[in-house]
């Protein structure tokens, strides 16, 4: 095996050393000492100086790098940090802070003319998202490698490799390699072996960075020790001759690595050492005659993943020309996926970039893979049985081609397009955070090695087309940097700091965005954040101190650029732009204490931008988001609002303040002389827990002109509607004129006011004062209102004794105030009656009215001489009690209904009063012969059903009759009645189209249950979907057996593709199983076995089998149908057999019951008549019957005749046991006419019995039917035998069936079944079989 460079002494290249010597001594120590350095992505960067061109950072180290459980249990939504690969990298102790000459990779800005120039051309970079990349020269490496060409003869740089070092390689075979200081530490081979090999065409460091291996042009590779120098391996034998080395590339085995040539093949090298001899195997993985290989990438891990258990099968990737292939190297060789690309551009480069990420709390591998202008991520998993799984991610399609992908950590990628414009995409939103240009990389491209232009230019021209924009090996990235390699000179990129981003804007004075920038950081809503660390506080708490910092020096610059001579109008705009964002800012922080205290005291040094700041306040206040201010401010934002006589703006702030901020005294005073009522009215109530002040106060100002009778100015209008709403919300437990009282003061404001309102006088009557003044004067002002706000506050009373009280003597004296003063006009009086009315018509009315009085309310409301306000007294009478409004109606305007319907406004009183009027089950004593209701009536009631009870309008429209179909399937296509407007359409006819309907419901539910979101109940979506499926299937059955077969298949054949959709796009390898898939195929089992007694099963198999889904398949993707399908035809096999066998047995043990009980005698218990008590052998003239009964009484024909115990049916006389049945009277009762029909009589007590024919000669003979029928002894047997039974017999099952197959053969008990309403047991509704029986062959 491999052992360590100073475990062997190898002869060294004679000529390396003497290069690397020179070239130093060429060297300046400046640049010589200049350096890079990697961002530690889990560290929070502390950029506090100024960002100028070439300033280096201290960057600290990382001292414990995280572990894989810390990984694992990190969420993909947050920003996963990224762990440097070799702490030792950093070298903070020498950077040279202040050096101006040359650029570290830390760098923050290249001080090049040329990036200046490109950040002026791009305004992206001062977007939403702020600068996120950092765009650096490596100054020190881009100036040593122009040295080298022109000392040295090096030659222009072809490929490039980045570890802890950084290896370029040149066109004359040398490889220059630098450390993290940018200071060349070697120069490997010599310009004579690459006369000999080429152009270094390919490089690859192994993970601990001891190795390189160099591909070169003409195909050989060297394998060198970067510790001491020295050439380890020439290999001139792994692939075939004359064909260049297009990649290689070390594996996390060192010993392991693979190399693409440009003849399309790929190969895998093993080195070994074996007896000191350092020797290399090659094995070829893919022949470029199968096609083409041109980009290969192995999976490399992180050390702290180095126990992650897909590494185990060092897993590579290669992309042909045709598809990319993921092969594991490991412990055998085993491709485990193949993915084509389909239609692209020839041109276009295929690209291959291997990362981890986390998803679902675990870590695996992802590739992202493209050619063209779509890249797909395909997430790479192990399952237990160790076998590998690939899982296709949402893919990212672009407006451009791409050259270069490139992970910079597992959510931010960097795209570069086919006109060298860089773009920074977000992973997971697929958002574009910025874009930016690079043509002044100048970048290299690896065209003459895909042409193999060395070694002749033998390859094909597909591979010569792609090498065109190849650029494999001018871009690596390592530690969430990515290098860049120009012809000249050598870029480095990285993301920028949180902080950094931040400055950045800062530094181009774009305070506004930084700020946006940084509330988005705060809200943890940004992309691509680095530096943040710690919980969700601590994060927010950092962000929170530099937001403070901006608005600081927002506030400074705002002042200070403020004009200082021109109009106020334009110093007011110019603060109005500014001090709104500092005012929002510092709401949105919640610093409030920032925001009155410095903030405030900055501003008011101007006295337009004090202004400005208070006017900033209003809306916050007004919102509710902005509730205590400090006083001294509270009060300069009155004083403001006052000078600029914005009154009204003050009242609507004091009624949105803590009191707790205002001067009572002064505010009470200030509204009151600017008459702001509503303030004043908040401020006695918050602040003093006052309530009654108020109302005297507005008393004192209305009650005056009304009492003497003098209009009302609109002033003192709006004072008395303020004080009925005032008046109103008390009573309510509402605060005025916002908010709520607290709970605790509700019963002791309700009576404070009640005891205000009912007061005889007021606090300075004077002798004149007529009684009760304030109830009184709200009568006057508007009485309609006054007892709308009486009525709303008696709903809420609950029926304690003191609300009782309250209300009885309210009502009380509104009768003496109204009824006995004659100051009132007949249509205020006619209000109060409309009010009692009301209250009256309650079903727990506890008010107590006189006669007399009751008398002359239903007097006014039913009084037609009176016009004033007839439609109002109308409703009045509907909504007392709607049915019996409308029994009324029908009784005695039933030719005035649709004029009654005309003058109800209120719609739900209204449907209320339709309802009763037309619904059957509504109706009380209502004939419907008198009733001549129009359709339009009903359809306008079904319209208002579907409006305020759509659950109702089926089971109603069953038992309407009275509408149009066309008219009324419009109105519920208007409100979306599906279900209604399919039971319409059937009832119609139109069998297909409510088919139709029922169907595009079906499949809208299934495709909501389907789709993939989080935020919906799936639960309540599979209760739709079987609710609409059930539906289906029942219009499906109702209609079936009146269709053909190919009608039937119309409706089933639909239904069930619909059922199968979802579960074939479930079935795709590229969809997520969905949770209800077991549910989805419940359901369709259960169509299968509806539609299976409608449509023949082979049908239904080979419609199955004719889907382009499944019929491509294999047979276990339908082995679930189908055996379902099986299962169910044996069960109803077995059902019917059983069923059978149970029929058969059940007749031989009735028919064996039937024929005892006929053959047995009767034997009477005495010789003589139980009627007239003679003996049976009385001679008599004319011939009589004895009638002989089971129970042992004998009886005379005519006897029986005389005591009515005959029964006339179907042209036989039946007879009942007179003796038994007066013994239980209910025995007559229960001769029915249903029973008669039947033919049979089911009560208990009666006993029928056959009639015995005996007289003194020969017994008169019988005239037999020409049909066989029971006699009436064999019928009282048929009857014991079904009281055997709990329900329907199944004899009965049986005879119908029976029945149905025709002939008189199939009838031996025709006789007592031919009556007219006899029921087929197939109607009832608790029989069912799914499969009919076989016809059975008539002899």
């Amino acid at each position: 095996m491999e052992n360590e460079p100073g475990q062997e002494n190898l002869e060294q290249n004679p000529c390396a050393r003497t290069v690397e010597e020179e070239l130093n001594k060429s060297f300046n120590l400046e640049a010589s000492l200049s350096k890079f350095s990697c961002i530690d992505l889990d560290k929070e960067l502390e950029f506090k100086n100024d960002l100028i061109d070439d300033k280096e950072f201290d960057i600290p180290q990382v001292d414990t790098p995280p572990t894989l459980e810390s990984i694992l249990n990190e969420t993909d939504d947050e920003e996963e940090s990224f762990v440097l690969e070799d702490p030792t990298l950093l070298n903070v102790d020498t950077i040279d802070s202040h050096s101006y000459d040359t650029s570290s990779v830390a760098s923050s800005d290249s001080g090049d003319r040329a990036n200046l120039k490109r950040k002026k051309k791009l305004p992206d970079s001062f977007s939403l998202h702020g600068s996120v990349m950092r765009h650096s020269l490596l100054k020190g490496i881009s100036a040593q490698i122009v040295s080298a060409a022109d000392k040295v003869d090096a030659g222009l740089p072809t490929a490039i490799a980045v570890s802890s070092l950084i290896a370029v390689g040149t066109s004359h075979g040398l490889a220059l390699i630098f450390d993290q200081n940018q200071a060349l530490r070697l120069c490997l081979g010599s310009t004579s072996v690459g006369e000999q090999y080429g152009a270094i065409s390919a490089l690859s460091i192994n993970n601990d960075c001891s190795r390189l291996l160099c591909g070169f042009a003409k195909g050989q590779i060297t394998m060198w020790d970067l510790a001491s120098g020295k050439l380890l391996r020439s290999i001139t034998d792994a692939h075939p001759p004359g064909t260049a080395i297009l990649h290689i590339k070390f594996t996390d085995d060192p010993t392991l690595a693979i190399c693409n040539d440009s003849g399309g093949s790929v190969f895998e090298l093993t080195f070994k050492r074996v007896m000191g001899v350092r020797t290399c195997e090659s094995r070829c993985l893919f022949s470029g005659s199968k096609g083409e290989v041109c980009c290969i990438e192995p999976l490399h891990s992180k050390p702290e993943l180095k126990d992650h258990p897909i590494t185990q099968f060092s897993l590579l990737a290669m992309a042909s020309l045709t598809k990319i292939l993921v092969i594991g190297l490991k412990p055998s060789l085993k491709v485990w996926m193949t993915f084509p690309y389909g239609r692209m551009d020839p041109s276009s480069v295929p690209l291959l970039a291997w990362h981890f990420v986390a998803v679902s709390n675990c870590v695996n591998p992802m590739l992202a893979f493209c050619r063209g202008d779509t890249v797909h991520f395909l997430l790479v998993k192990r399952d237990e049985s160790g076998a590998i799984h690939v899982t296709k991610q949402k893919h990212l399609h672009l407006y451009y081609d791409l050259i270069n992908f490139t992970w910079i950590n597992s959510r931010t990628v960097v795209l570069l397009d086919s006109v060298e414009k860089l773009h920074v995409i977000d992973r997971q939103t697929q958002e574009e955070l910025e874009t930016m240009e690079i043509s002044e990389v100048q970048l290299v491209y690896n065209s003459s090695h895909f042409k193999s232009l060395a070694t002749g230019g033998n390859v094909s021209q597909a591979l010569a087309l792609v090498g065109e924009k190849a650029c494999y090996q001018s871009i690596s990235s390592y530690g969430g940097q990515i290098f860049y390699l120009g012809t000249k000179s050598v870029y480095v990129m990285m993301l920028r700091s949180w902080r950094e981003r931040m400055d950045h804007l800062l530094k181009q004075d774009c305070l506004t965005e930084a700020l946006a920038l940084a509330w988005s950081f705060h809200e943890g809503k940004a992309k691509a954040v680095v530096g943040l660390s710690g919980d969700v506080s601590k994060r927010k708490a950092v962000v929170a101190d530099r937001m403070v910092e901006i608005l600081f020096h927002y506030a400074d610059r705002a002042l200070k650029k403020c004009p200082d001579q021109g109009k106020i109008q334009v110093m007011e705009q110019h603060f109005q732009d500014t001090v709104p964002v500092i005012v929002d800012y510092c709401l949105l922080l919640q610093r409030k204490d920032l925001l009155f205290s410095q903030m405030y005291d900055k501003l008011s040094e101007n006295s337009v931008a004090k202004g400005v700041f208070l006017e900033c306040l209003e809306p916050y206040i007004l919102s509710d988001k902005l509730v205590g201010i400090t006083p001294q401010v509270m009060k300069d934002l009155i004083v403001h609002f006052q000078d600029k006589k914005l009154m009204e703006n003050v009242e609507a702030l004091i009624v949105h303040m803590d009191i707790t901020s205002l001067d009572i005294q002064q505010v009470v005073l200030m509204c009151w002389e600017n008459r702001l009522y509503d303030a004043m009215i908040y401020v006695y109530n918050r602040g003093m827990n006052e309530f009654i002040s108020p109302m005297e106060k507005l008393f004192k100002v209305i009650a005056p002109p009304l009492n003497a009778g003098k209009t009302l100015t609109d002033e003192q209008v709006v004072m008395g509607n303020k004080l009925l709403v005032y008046i109103s919300c008390c009573l309510a437990g509402r605060a005025y004129p916002l908010g709520d009282i607290p709970e605790d003061l509700v019963p002791l404001v309700k009576n404070q006011v009640f005891e205000f309102l009912i007061r005889l006088h007021s606090v300075e009557a004077s002798s004149e004062e007529e009684v009760y003044p304030y109830v009184r004067t709200l009568l006057h002002f508007d009485t309609r209102e006054f007892l709308n706000v009486l009525a709303l506050t008696f709903e809420d009373f609950k029926n304690d004794k003191q609300a009782v009280e309250y209300q009885q003597r309210i009502v009380d004296i509104l009768l003496k105030v109204m009824v006995e003063n004659s100051d009132f006009t007949p249509s205020q009086v006619g209000c109060l009656f409309t009010f009692l009315a009301r209250q009256l018509a309650k079903p727990d009315n506890t008010l107590f009215v006189n006669r007399t009085l009751f008398d002359q309310v239903l007097e006014f409301l039913c009084s037609p001489d009176d016009d004033s306000r007839h439609s109002e007294r109308q409703q009045e009478l509907v909504s007392l009690k709607p049915c019996k409004a409308a029994e009324l109606v029908a009784t005695h305007f039933s030719g005035q209904i649709e004029v009654v319907i005309g003058q109800l406004q209120n719609q739900l009183l209204l449907f209320k009063f339709l309802r009763s009027l037309l619904d059957p089950r509504e109706r009380v004593h209502i004939s419907q012969e008198s009733l001549q209701i129009p359709p339009c009536v009903t359809e306008q009631f079904i319209e208002l059903l579907c409006q305020f009870s759509p659950d109702q309008v089926i089971e109603t429209l069953q038992v309407l009759d009275c509408y149009h179909l066309e008219e009324t399937i419009q109105i519920t296509q208007k409100y979306q009645l599906h279900e209604v407007t399919a039971y319409l359409l059937e009832k119609k006819g139109d069998v297909h189209g409510a088919f139709l309907l029922l169907l595009e419901r079906l499949q809208s539910r299934l495709q909501e249950m389907t789709r993939q979101n989080e935020n919906t109940k799936e639960d309540i979506q599979l209760k739709a979907v079987e609710d609409t499926m059930v539906e289906t299937i029942a219009l499906c059955q109702r209609n079936s057996q009146n269709l053909n077969q190919q009608q039937r298949e119309a409706l089933w054949f639909p239904l069930l593709e619909a059922m199968m959709a979802p579960q074939k796009l479930s079935s795709s390898a590229a969809a997520p199983p969905h949770p209800h898939c077991e549910a989805l195929k419940s359901l369709t089992m259960q169509v299968l076995n509806s539609m299976a007694t409608f449509i023949a099963l082979p049908s239904i198999l080979q419609r199955i089998l004719q889907d382009p889904i499944y019929g491509k398949g294999k047979l276990g993707e339908i082995q679930g149908l189908i055996l379902g399908m099986l299962d169910t035809f044996n069960y109803e096999q077995t059902l019917l057999e059983t069923t059978a066998s149970l029929l058969n047995q059940d007749l031989h043990w009735s028919l064996c019951n039937l024929r005892a009980s006929v053959s047995r005698g009767l034997n009477p218990k005495q010789d003589y008549c139980s009627i007239c008590l003679q003996q049976y052998k009385r001679r008599q003239e004319t011939a009589d019957e004895i009638i002989v009964f089971s129970c042992g009484h004998l009886y005379h024909s005519f006897c029986l005749q005389s005591k009515e115990c005959t029964l006339e049916t179907e042209g036989q006389t039946r007879w009942t046991c007179y003796k038994c049945s007066s013994s239980n009277k209910a025995g007559k009762l229960s001769e029915n006419p249903s029973e008669s029909k039947k033919g049979r009589i089911t009560s208990p007590q009666i006993k029928m019995s056959p009639s015995y024919h005996q007289s003194k000669g020969d017994p008169p003979a019988r005239k037999a039917n020409s049909e066989p029928v029971l006699d009436p002894q064999q019928t009282q047997a048929f009857d014991q035998l079904c009281r055997l039974y709990r329900g329907g017999s199944r004899l009965a099952l049986l005879m119908e069936l029976s029945q149905n197959r025709g002939g008189d053969s199939y009838r031996p008990f025709a006789g007592s079944q031919s009556g007219p309403a006899f029921n087929s047991i197939f109607q009832k509704e608790n029989f069912q079989l799914q499969l009919a029986p076989p016809p059975v062959a008539e002899d």
